[in-house]
C-alpha cells in the first residue's frame, strides 16, 4: 500500500508541472461577436478584422471569428444575432476574451423602431458571456462610421446614438471599449460602400482591438 501511494505521488510531482506549463502555454482564446463587419464582407478573403488580429497577436492567441452577416443586436431585430448558432458557438468555445461589435445594422428604420430594449438587450449578452466558466474579460465596440448617406438603410445619426448609450453601459460594467469608429472616421476611402471596410479598413480595426488587448494584458 505504501508502496503504491508513494508511486501515485511520483507520478503527481512528475506530470503536474507538465499539466500547469501546458495550461499556461494554451493560446489564449479569443471570440470575436458581430455582424457581416466582423465576418469580413468587405474585405478579401481571409482579411477579416479577426484574421488580421490574429496576425497581430500571433501564436500565444487564438482568435475565433463568429460574425454572421445581417445580424442585429436587438432581439426583436429583423436577423438577431441571438437566434444564430454562431451565438451558441461562442458560447461553447469558452473564450477568455470576448469583442461584441453589433448594431450596426440595429441602426435600419426597421430595428431602430425597437431602440428603447437596445441597451437592456446588449447587457444581457454581456452577462451571457460574463456567466462563462472561462470568465471571459469583455470588450464591446464603438460601431464603424457610416460615410455620407450609408446604405442599406444604415446611418449615422443612430450610430452616433448607439455609441452615446454604449458608453454609458461600459462605464456602469466597467468594461473596455474598442473604438471602431475613431479607427475608421477619418478614412472613408476604406469603407468603399458605406458600410463595410475594405482590407485595408479592417486592418485599421484589428489594429484598434490589438491596442487594447496588448495593453489590458500588461
Amino acid at each position: 500500500m505504501k508502496n503504491t501511494t508513494f508511486l501515485r505521488l511520483l507520478v503527481s510531482a512528475i506530470l503536474f508541472p507538465a499539466f500547469l506549463q501546458a495550461a499556461e502555454s494554451a493560446p489564449i482564446r479569443v471570440a470575436c461577436i458581430g455582424d457581416s463587419i466582423t465576418q469580413g464582407s468587405g474585405a478579401e478573403q481571409g482579411k477579416s478584422y479577426p484574421s488580421q488580429l490574429q496576425e497581430l497577436l500571433g501564436k500565444d492567441w487564438n482568435v475565433g471569428n463568429f460574425g454572421v452577416s445581417g445580424r442585429t443586436l436587438l432581439k426583436k431585430g429583423d436577423f438577431p444575432y441571438w437566434n444564430e448558432k454562431a451565438y451558441q458557438n461562442a458560447l461553447a468555445f469558452e473564450p477568455q476574451v470576448v469583442i461584441i461589435m453589433l448594431g450596426t445594422n440595429d441602426t435600419k428604420p426597421q430595428n431602430w423602431k425597437h431602440e428603447g430594449e437596445f441597451v437592456a438587450d446588449y447587457r444581457a449578452l454581456i452577462e451571457s458571456f460574463a456567466a462563462l466558466k472561462s470568465a471571459p474579460e469583455i470588450f464591446i465596440c464603438r460601431p464603424c462610421p457610416v460615410p455620407g448617406v450609408g446604405n442599406f438603410g444604415i446611418n449615422e445619426k443612430n450610430v452616433l446614438e448607439e455609441i452615446k448609450r454604449l458608453d454609458e453601459l461600459a462605464a456602469e460594467m466597467k468594461l473596455g471599449i474598442i473604438d471602431m469608429h475613431a479607427a475608421l472616421v477619418d478614412k472613408p476611402e476604406l469603407i468603399p460602400d458605406r458600410v463595410h471596410p475594405n482590407t485595408a479598413g479592417a486592418g485599421e480595426m484589428a489594429k484598434a482591438a490589438h491596442a487594447l488587448l496588448v495593453k489590458s494584458r500588461k
